[in-house]
């Protein structure tokens, strides 16, 4: 590997890698600030109430997603042009390199610019219509809560407010900026938490039912705050950037003949693929909540959004950062070049970077299995109060931890497929998707109706969902890797077997061992969970010490390169 690409690798690892970690702080400071805000708000509010919340949240998502989602994947597949390395000749070469350089970035950035706009082209067609669904097909139940009208209405409104975001948004992921989305995001997430928990707390003082219109004003006052928080950070330097923020036409002598108007036409052609699959990707990743407002009372989806909350904490602190982020640097690392080759370096880069995270799934999964079962009924009645402190819900909460490990998986796998795939291979991802959408609405059936188990069979229906899912995307991975002269061996993903056997047996414990119960109290779960832990860890202790190695690399590559700069 020459020192020009080495170089560049190491810096493309150090900013995802910092970039992880500012992900991992912004979910981690959304979620203690929506965590605290429940707390102050759960004892007095209602199951029913909770459900039209989750309702309206589907609501938003919904929005946001069939807007936005094709082409946020589009765009990640347009990196930035990677910095040519200055001539020796004259200072005269160098000047121009560099110009030609800064040139390449500017018209790389105005691309993925122009072709954000049109979220919020896709975003107002769809709000109308989604909104109009919504308020036809809402439950008498909801309809009747106070202010239903107002709560879709605003929702709405902050759904296409947050639409604006996505030019800056764009830029910010391709030039992986992380740190100035977090500046943005966490005080955004932070007002959401307070104005919703404020409008409640003002809403009880003087004894008027708001229903769930407090949510709705969370989502407004976090897409305002997300809209001047952007702007206040992108919008300074102007003068100095060589592209702006609004429509422009792309001027490239080189780029020609990728252009259609004012837009890529690879990616164009690209956001097309994804935005087809994405509506049946949409019914696999919401279809839980759909099926859930479709066949269940507003109760058991309160009860059903409370376990989803708690029980994702994991999955969306850490395990979404971590998706976002690698999403990006696999988009990077498989990037053809201009003869449509792809760098075999990079391609290793990229199948390294996955197996660490699959294996770091692995020993998480093998503590989350025995451990969250244990731990949940311990804290459950602390948190939710005597309202939430029963046996279904601890029981949901017990069985959703064995989903979370499935969904964490599923996500890293699908992320490298849709850095790596081509529109066709995309379009033949679609096909698969519909065939999944069959066996996911088969299996809620079987275990909603047939079985009458309620949110339970749900749960169990999801990790049928993603186990199909994962086994898909890792057959595409290894055909890639294969057919890019690599390979992908169990035997390298896989921990040590004794590992897994002693996962099974403290998962075995905790299910039918009578002392670790809520009964025997939380010291002897605490003992038993720092013992295992640390057994685990033990057994792994190479990859861990491997791990910390290449954090600490990082970590000094960060240094190093920050302060030549």
């Amino acid at each position: 590997m020459s020192q020009p690409t080495e170089a560049r690798m190491g810096n493309m690892l150090a900013s995802s890698a910092t970039g992880t970690t500012f992900l991992i702080m912004i979910q981690l400071a959304s979620r203690i600030f929506t965590f605290a805000s429940n707390q102050l708000i759960l004892r007095t509010l209602s199951p029913i109430v909770l459900g039209i919340a989750a309702q309206l949240e589907l609501y938003q998502v919904t929005i946001l997603y069939f807007s936005r989602e094709s082409i946020r994947l589009a765009i990640q597949r347009q990196p930035l042009t990677p910095v040519s390395a200055p001539s020796l000749d004259s200072k005269e070469n160098s000047k121009t390199d560099a110009t030609n350089s800064l040139d390449q970035l500017a018209v790389s950035s105005q691309s993925v610019v122009n072709v954000s706009y049109l979220s919020l082209c896709l975003g107002l067609p769809f709000t109308i219509l989604v909104t109009s669904l919504y308020q036809y097909f809402a439950p008498t139940q909801a309809a009747d809560t106070p202010f239903f009208q107002a709560s879709v209405a605003v929702t709405g409104l902050a759904s296409l407010l947050e639409l604006c975001i996505e030019p800056f948004f764009a830029v910010i992921q391709q030039r992986m900026w992380y740190e100035k989305r977090a500046a943005v995001e966490m005080p955004a997430a932070f007002l959401r938490s307070l104005v919703t928990c404020s409008s409640f707390l003002f809403a009880s003082r003087i004894n008027q039912p708001a229903g769930a219109l407090p949510f709705a004003l969370g989502h407004l006052s976090y897409s305002i705050a997300l809209i001047c928080g952007y702007c206040w950070t992108m919008l300074r330097g102007a003068d100095e950037r060589r592209f702006t923020f609004i429509l422009k036409k792309i001027r490239s002598s080189n780029s020609s003949e990728y252009l259609w108007g004012r837009f890529p036409r690879h990616l164009m052609s690209l956001a097309a693929s994804v935005f087809v699959q994405s509506l049946v990707k949409h019914l696999l990743t919401q279809g839980d909540a759909m099926m859930l407002a479709a066949m269940s009372t507003l109760e058991d989806q309160g009860i059903y959004s409370l376990a989803a909350n708690y029980g994702g904490l994991v999955a969306r602190i850490i395990f979404q950062p971590l998706e976002e982020s690698s999403r990006n640097l696999f988009s990077t690392l498989l990037s053809p070049d201009d003869q449509g080759k792809r760098n075999a370096t990079q391609v290793r880069a990229a199948k390294k970077h996955l197996i660490d995270i699959l294996r770091a799934y692995q020993l998480l999964s093998v503590l989350i299995f025995p451990l969250g079962p244990l731990m949940v009924p311990q804290v459950l009645g602390l948190l939710g109060g005597r309202q939430w402190a029963s046996t279904k819900v601890g029981d949901l909460l017990s069985l959703y931890c064995y989903y979370i490990p499935f969904l964490a998986f599923n996500g890293i796998t699908e992320a490298f497929v849709s850095s790596a795939a081509n529109p066709k291979e995309i379009r033949n991802q679609t096909v698969w998707m519909g065939a999944f959408s069959t066996c996911y609405a088969l299996a809620a059936y079987l275990f909603l109706e047939v079985g009458s188990m309620g949110a339970y069979g749900l749960v169990l229906a999801n990790i049928v969902n993603m186990a199909v899912r994962t086994l898909w995307s890792y057959s595409f991975i290894r055909t890639y890797l294969h057919r890019h002269g690599d390979g992908i061996r169990i035997s390298e993903v896989s921990m040590r077997p004794i590992t897994f056997i002693v996962g099974a047996i403290a998962t075995t414990i905790v299910a039918k061992k009578g002392i670790l119960e809520p009964s025997g109290g939380i010291m002897p779960a605490i003992l038993f969970s720092g013992v295992y832990g640390l057994l685990v860890l033990y057994m792994e202790k190479r990859y861990v010490a491997e791990q910390l190695a290449k954090v600490r690399q990082v970590i000094s590559s960060r240094s190093k390169r920050t302060k030549s700069e």
